[in-house]
C-alpha cells in the first residue's frame, strides 16, 4: 500500500475513489459474472446476456444501442464537457463444450462453458460502466465521453469487424480503445501489457490430396493419396523452420487427418485441416504463398492434385505505444509499480479485439486470476477445469476505470 498515493488525481477524481469504487462493486461484479458463467451462450446467440446487458446500463442512465452486430451491445456515457472518446470492450460468448468445475456457479446448460473468462469481462466492464456513472455524477464532470462495447462471438465467427461496419466507432466517433483479457498466467492483483503485436494472425486452411485410388497389392496402379500427403505435411513445417526468420515467429499445425478405408485399399484423396498463426502481415502474406507452392510442388511431382480452401481470420493485435504507456503510467499509480508486468513476447493465440485496434489507437492487457493457493486460475483457457480467481474482478473495474479517466484528461 506504500506504492499507492491514494490522493493523487485521476481526471476529476482521486485514486482512493477509484479503488474504493470498484471495492463497492466487489460482489455485485462477482454475482453478474456467476450469473453469466450458470447461463452461457454461444456466438451470436448471447440474447439474454445481451438483454441483461442493455438493462443494466438503462438503469444507470447510460444511452444504450442493442441488437448491433445481432447480439452486440454498446452504451454511451456522455459528458457534460466536450472531449474525446474513448471505448471500452468486453466479449460475451461462451464456448461449445461441458464445464467439469464443480462449483456451485457451474453451466447449467450442457455442452456450453464460459471456459475463456468472457463472464469476467462482461462483468468488468458492467462493473466499470456502474463505477464511471458514480465517479462523475451520470458524466456531469466528465470531460468527453465512455463507450462500453459489448461484443458477441470473438470465439467464431467474430464480432469486432461486424461492429464496426455497423457503427460502432461512429456517433461520436471513438479515439482509443481498450480492453483486457483474464490470464492464468499472471498472479491475481497483477496486470500486463506490451507495445506493439501483442497475440497472432489466425488462419486455417483446408487441404484436399487428390490422388487415385486402387488395390494395396498393386499401388503402381494408383496414386496414393496418403503417401503425397505425407510429404506434404512433412514440407509444409519446413516453411517455419527454414523460411520464416529466427528472431520472428510463426505455426502451421495439422490439427486434423482423415483419408482411406481399410489397410488394403489405396486412399483416392486424403483431408488435412490446419491452424496458421503469425505476428506480422507480411509473414502472414509469406506462409499463405509457401503453403500453396508447396502443395502444387509436391501433388505435381507426384502425379496427384490438391484443393486448397485457405481463409483468413483475426489479423495480428497491435497495441499502440502511447496507449500502453498510458495503460502501464494509470496501473502502475492504481495498483502499484510490482503489480504491472511488462509482458516480455507475443501470444500465439489470437483476439479480434485486433479490428478494434487497428481501427483506432488502442491497448490490450492481460488480468491476472492465478491463484495456486486457492485452487483457481491453474488450468489453461478452453480446459473444461477453466475457472479463475473472482478477486481479479476488482482489479479489472480498478484499471479499466482508471485508464478511460485518465485517456479524457489528457493534456491535448
Amino acid at each position: 500500500m506504500s506504492e499507492i498515493d491514494q490522493d493523487r488525481q485521476i481526471g476529476p477524481v482521486t485514486v482512493g475513489e477509484i479503488r474504493g469504487q470498484a471495492e463497492a462493486l466487489s460482489d455485485e461484479v462477482i454475482a453478474l459474472r456467476r450469473a453469466f458463467h450458470r447461463n452461457p451462450e454461444l456466438g451470436m446467440e448471447e440474447f439474454e446476456t445481451a438483454a441483461t446487458v442493455a438493462a443494466f446500463l438503462r438503469a444507470l442512465g447510460i444511452e444504450v444501442t442493442e441488437s448491433v452486430a445481432t447480439t452486440g451491445v454498446i452504451g454511451l456515457l456522455r459528458g457534460a464537457q466536450d472531449g474525446p472518446t474513448v471505448a471500452l470492450r468486453a466479449d460475451m460468448d461462451a464456448l461449445p463444450m461441458d464445464e467439469d468445475t464443480g462449483v456451485e456457479y457451474a453451466s447449467c446448460v450442457q455442452g456450453k462453458m464460459h471456459s475463456c473468462g468472457h463472464d469476467a469481462h462482461t462483468a468488468c466492464l458492467m462493473g466499470t460502466a456502474k463505477a464511471l456513472v458514480e465517479l462523475t455524477d451520470c458524466g456531469r464532470t466528465l470531460k468527453g465521453n465512455v463507450k462500453f462495447l459489448f461484443q458477441p462471438a470473438e470465439e467464431g465467427p467474430g464480432g469486432a469487424e461486424p461492429m464496426l461496419a455497423e457503427g460502432a466507432f461512429e456517433d461520436p466517433v471513438v479515439d482509443a480503445v481498450f480492453g483486457l483479457h483474464v490470464s492464468v498466467e499472471h498472479a491475481v492483483g497483477t496486470v500486463g501489457s506490451r507495445s506493439g503485436v501483442i497475440t497472432a494472425a489466425a488462419d486455417e486452411a483446408r487441404i484436399e490430396i487428390i490422388g487415385s485410388g486402387g488395390h494395396g497389392a498393386h499401388p503402381h496402379k494408383s496414386v496414393d493419396s496418403v503417401i503425397v500427403a505425407a510429404q506434404a505435411l512433412t514440407a509444409l513445417q519446413t516453411i517455419v523452420s527454414r523460411e520464416v526468420s529466427p528472431a520472428d515467429a510463426a505455426v502451421i499445425t495439422v490439427g486434423r487427418i482423415e483419408g482411406g478405408y481399410r489397410n488394403n485399399i489405396i486412399a483416392p484423396n486424403v483431408k488435412m485441416e490446419t491452424t496458421i498463426r503469425s505476428l506480422s502481415d507480411e509473414t502472414r502474406d509469406m506462409l499463405q504463398d509457401r503453403i500453396e507452392g508447396i502443395l502444387s510442388g509436391i501433388t505435381g511431382a507426384m502425379r496427384a492434385d490438391y484443393r486448397l480452401d485457405y481463409q483468413r481470420g483475426y489479423p495480428p493485435l497491435e497495441n499502440d505505444r502511447e496507449m500502453v504507456d498510458l495503460f502501464f503510467d494509470t496501473a502502475s499509480v492504481l495498483l502499484g509499480p510490482s503489480a504491472v508486468l511488462d509482458i516480455p513476447e507475443p501470444s500465439m493465440g489470437a483476439e479480434d479485439f485486433a479490428y478494434f485496434a487497428r481501427a483506432v489507437p488502442g491497448c490490450f492487457f492481460r488480468l491476472g486470476v492465478h491463484n495456486a493457493e486457492k485452487g483457481l486460475g491453474v488450468y489453461p483457457n478452453h480446459n473444461p477445469k477453466f475457472d479463475i480467481d473472482e478477486g481479479g474482478l476488482v482489479t479489472g473495474v480498478t484499471v479499466m476505470t482508471g485508464v478511460a479517466l485518465a485517456y479524457l484528461s489528457r493534456e491535448s
